[in-house]
């Protein structure tokens, strides 16, 4: 059997090494789960999400020609907080509530108050391991930028200031 790309199957953890794990579709063929793509968080030791023997959903990524299967657990399982549409009943709320797409997931700043009918007062909306993220690379560079424009301010002021040296 050559697995089809794209397609979901059934299968059996038959070893764990420190980048991925090997996953046993069916009797002689077998697949690789790369440690990237066993769980939607940051993975440090794969032995603290899957079992040699343990039954997981994966999906396949790709088949090289040496007939090498790359494949996904976080990609087979469905994910609700990758749900874009408005009330699926999935929980997203609409999907990305950060970055460039839409605001930080509080409120908008147009003067209304927010959905909870109290003023002052923000919502809560629940984030993606993507938004957290986004949100987290966000601080980073405001901060990074705040700092390289005071040390810009500096070295402008010693390139300005006369030479006391005689």
């Amino acid at each position: 059997m050559q697995p089809e790309v794209g397609k979901i199957y059934e299968g059996k953890v038959t070893s764990i090494t420190k980048f991925g794990a090997f996953v046993e579709l069916e009797p002689g063929v077998t697949g690789m789960v790369h440690i990237s793509e066993v769980a939607n968080t940051f993975v440090n030791e794969i032995k603290d999400h899957l079992a040699e023997g343990q039954e997981v959903k994966v999906k396949v990524l790709s088949v090289s020609e040496e007939g090498k299967i790359s494949l996904s657990i976080k990609k087979a399982e469905e994910n609700p907080g990758r749900d874009r549409k408005q009330g699926s009943g999935k929980g997203s709320g609409g999907g990305n509530s950060s970055g460039k797409y839409g605001g930080n997931g509080k409120n908008s700043g147009n003067g209304k108050q927010g959905g909870n009918g109290k003023p002052g007062q923000q919502e809560k909306v629940p984030q993606t391991p993507e938004a957290a993220f986004e949100d987290m690379l966000n601080k980073f560079k405001q901060s990074s930028d705040e700092r390289m424009g005071d040390l810009k301010k500096v070295i402008d002021n010693k390139r300005r200031s006369p030479s006391r040296r005689k």
